[in-house]
């Protein structure tokens, strides 16, 4: 580590490779995460899970990976950045091995749902809010959006993939190539994830020579801090139209077209391969949407931009039922669209966190925002199966998430609107 840190801190800001570093742990984390949609349809048909069955332990890893947020952060204050996303990365690594020897719904419930959901929440948005509020005093819109496209670029790399190894090898072999991936990232994090640009002998990247030395963050008891930062920001309005402007994120994003895309494309005689490859292409075009969002972060409006993508993604899931009776172009509209748009609703959030609560708070504050970013998304990952379960058909949901963003498109209109924000909370 301090070979690492002797050979490369002195060249450039430091700030950029800690982006690298953690980009490739949410890139792993994000490939463990899209496993199980993969997965759907085989074990479907090796052990007669239905879909709402399989739905449910998806539906407990989104809810626990977004309710470890607030408390990751936490965490990582208390104990440090890098102790805290190696033991993560650890627990995955185990836990998704482990699952290649599931043979009962309540196994993969355990495992997929509590153990991997609650241990790549620590390897969640919590995380990047945390090391770019720590790196970054300008260019933080530009970081967040690189990083928050990681997520985009782990379907990227894995889906296509895995869905070739479940088509030719089977399920297991899956679980076995993403636990793999998950442990070759642990020595990159042990190497050069450094705590603070102190620790290298610099500063946050933008910051003045005569800046006065950061506030100490909260020590203490990392459910007592998490907690505190909780009760002290739900008696703000700004808070619950963040919380549930991400709900509606959620839902709309990993919880239904995350989840059931794949399944979808099979009801409309599509191979598990297509659909992971036209989920592969969206994330391609939101690598790009999501890096452009931090940076137009930076420099608009995050209310209005807000707005706009939450406006945009509605319509393309209200045309997203009929895309599939047009052929050729129906589905390459609706991946590009959607792609461009997936979660480039992140930066600007986080930038109107950190404008309402502050710089220091706002990596915890955002965790309990993402955490109902993470409960709309289960909520839709098992209201989605159920719906299909009944009906048939996905449909209605589609036409039901579509709705919800509309309804976002107005809420965000209203954060923040009319406040005074000191410049220091700006920055």
């Amino acid at each position: 580590m301090n070979w690492a840190v002797r050979t490369i801190g002195g060249r450039f800001h430091y700030g950029w490779l800690v982006v690298a570093v953690v980009f490739l742990v949410l890139l792993a984390a994000a490939g463990t995460r899209a496993t199980p949609s993969v997965m759907m349809l085989p074990l479907e048909h090796q052990f007669g899970w239905s879909r709402a069955t399989i739905s449910l332990a998806i539906s407990v890893n989104i809810a626990l990976y977004g309710l470890m947020g607030p408390f990751a952060a936490a965490a990582m204050q208390r104990f440090g950045v890098r102790p805290t996303v190696l033991a993560a990365l650890g627990l995955v690594a185990v836990g998704v091995a482990f699952s290649a020897l599931m043979r009962h719904p309540w196994q993969m419930i355990l495992i997929w749902g509590v153990l991997v959901g609650g241990a790549t929440g620590v390897a969640a948005l919590s995380l990047s809010a945390t090391v770019v509020t720590r790196w970054f005093t300008t260019h933080r819109g530009l970081a967040m959006g690189i990083l928050t496209a990681s997520s985009a670029t782990g379907q990227l790399v894995f889906l296509p993939l895995l869905a070739a190894i479940v088509q030719k090898y089977g399920w297991q072999a899956v679980v076995l190539v993403v636990a793999a991936a998950a442990a070759l990232v642990l020595p990159l994090v042990a190497l050069l994830l450094p705590e603070r640009p102190h620790d290298v002998r610099q500063r946050r990247y933008g910051e003045a020579h005569d800046a006065p030395p950061a506030s100490p963050e909260p020590q203490g008891n990392p459910l007592a801090i998490a907690f505190g930062a909780l009760f002290s920001s739900i008696r703000q309005r700004d808070f619950w139209l963040l919380f549930f402007s991400f709900f509606i994120c959620g839902a709309s994003t990993n919880g239904y077209i995350g989840t059931h895309l794949i399944a979808m494309c099979s009801d409309h005689g599509l191979s598990e391969v297509q659909g992971a490859s036209l989920l592969a292409t969206m994330g391609v075009f939101d690598l790009f949407g999501t890096t452009l969002s931090g940076w137009l972060s930076d420099r608009f409006n995050s209310r209005v931009l807000l707005c706009w993508y939450y406006g945009l993604r509605g319509l393309s899931l209200i045309y997203l039922p009929h895309a599939f009776g047009i052929d050729f172009f129906g589905l390459p509209i609706f991946a590009v669209f959607y792609g461009l748009d997936w979660i480039a609703t992140v930066p600007p959030t986080v930038r109107l966190t950190a404008d309402v609560f502050g710089k220091e708070r706002a990596p915890i504050v955002f965790g309990w925002i993402v955490a109902g970013h993470q409960l709309g998304a289960a909520f839709a990952a098992f209201g989605a199966g159920l719906l299909r379960a009944s009906l048939g058909t996905y449909t209605v949901a589609s036409m039901i998430s579509g709705g919800l963003c509309l309804v976002g498109a107005l809420l965000v209109l209203r954060i923040n609107r009319g406040s005074r924000v000191a410049s220091e909370q700006a920055a």
